[in-house]
This record gives structure tokens, sequence and C-alpha cells, in this order.
């Protein structure tokens, strides 16, 4: 079976060596960059199956790294940062990262945390399931497609991360059922819940800015005060 391979985007020489050395040992393919015009030329050339991305670099820093990469591809995005506050994880998060670490971090929680986005990316990607089960959902003009990982609004894709995509499909699976904030953490990245984490509703506001016509009044993804979230069919734009 081929390696997976990892692209880390990280200017202090010793972190890159570190998480290169802990990843290989892990088994994976590790490809390091030390700038992030350096690491979207590896990306152009080569097949990279998660990113490993710095947040302050020289040249352009992370975020901007990230916004660039996601006009092209959806692979995994894990974004590290010294900075700890929760206005840069949000930042993160909403320029299209799947997750967020804070320096300095045990490598084994990188790893952890690589191989949650790699199953979650690769191993458990529709296309590699053979349950006898439509692979597309369509709902009001918006369709989900599990095999491909496309999704379609009114004849437009919409592009995605891979976080945002499982998310969606969660909540269109089962229309009208409430999930609380817990209940989708948990069933998407396969951990269990932190009650100060902002994760998911980061991601639903990216969610709905992409797939709302008026994210402010949302028609596809509710929000039920006090308990969670529910993807909603009954009304008409």
């Amino acid at each position: 079976m081929e390696k997976q391979r990892i692209l880390i985007v990280e200017d202090e020489k010793e972190i890159a060596d570190l998480m290169g050395i802990y990843l290989q040992n892990d088994g994976y393919y590790v490809i390091k960059a030390s700038t992030g015009i350096e690491g979207l030329k590896i990306l152009e050339g080569e097949e990279i199956h998660l990113v490993i991305l710095d947040i302050m670099m020289p040249g352009i820093d992370g975020l901007e790294v990230c916004r660039r990469i996601r006009q092209e591809l959806n692979i995994p995005i894990l974004m590290v940062s010294a900075k700890s506050e929760d206005i840069d994880k949000i930042m993160g998060l909403t320029t299209g990262a799947d997750d967020y670490m804070t320096k300095p971090f045990n490598p084994l929680e990188l790893i952890a945390r690589v191989k949650s986005q790699l199953r979650r990316y690769i191993q458990l990607n529709p296309q590699n399931n053979s349950a006898k089960e439509a692979d597309e959902i369509t709902l009001n003009g918006l369709t989900i497609n599990k095999r491909t990982h496309k999704v379609i609004l009114f004849q437009k894709e919409v592009n995605l991360t891979p976080i945002e995509f499982d998310i969606l499909l969660l909540l269109a699976s089962n229309p009208g059922r409430v999930f609380t904030v817990d209940e989708i953490f948990e069933n998407v990245w396969k951990e269990d819940y932190l009650e100060s984490d902002n994760t998911v509703r980061v991601h639903i506001r990216k969610i709905r800015d992409k797939i709302e016509i008026d994210s402010k009044k949302p028609f596809f993804i509710k929000t039920v005060w006090g308990v969670g979230y529910k993807f909603e069919t009954t009304e008409e734009y």
C-alpha cells in the first residue's frame, strides 16, 4: 500500500524535523517546506494527502496559504501556531483549516490528529464504502454526493472542506433530527467533545456562508436554540 503523503509547511527547522521524524516513524511519507510559497509550489506538483501548516511564517503567512490551498484542494489542513487565543483558532478554522494545534504540543497528539483527519479523508471516503445505499442526497436544490464528496447547489458546485462536508452530510442524512454540538463533534471528529471548544459552531457558520442564500436567515441548517442544529427541508424559498 502506498504511503500517505504529508506536507509540513514550517519555517522553524527543528520543529519541522521533529514532526517529520514522528510521522515517518508512523509510516507516513513526509515532504517539508520552510515558506508558504515553497509549500504551494510543492502542492502544484505533488500528490499530498494532508498539510500541516504553521501560521507565523516569513512572506505569506499560514492563513493566506490556507486560503490559496482551499481555492484548489479539499485535502485536510492541520494548522499549528504558537498563539493560543481563541480568536487565532477561529481565524485558522474560518480560512479553511480542519483542525488547529497550539505550540508546544505533544507529538503523540499530533499523530492522533493526523490519523483522525486522514481516516476521515481517505479510509472513510464513501467511494470505499460497499454499502448498497444511494450515492446522492437531493433536497430542495441541494445535492450531496457521498461517493465523489461533491456538493451541488442549483447546478453550481460548492467547495467544502472535508470537515464541512462531513458535518453537512451528517445533518442532511437525518433531516429534521436535532443534533447537539457534542453529538456533531463526536460523530465527525470521532473524539470526545470539550465543552469550551467552539469548533463546531465555526464550521457551521462557514457551511452556511457557502450554501445559504442569506446565512443570517438560514434555510437548510437551522439553529434549535438551547439544543443544537438540524437540517430543514419543509420550507420553501
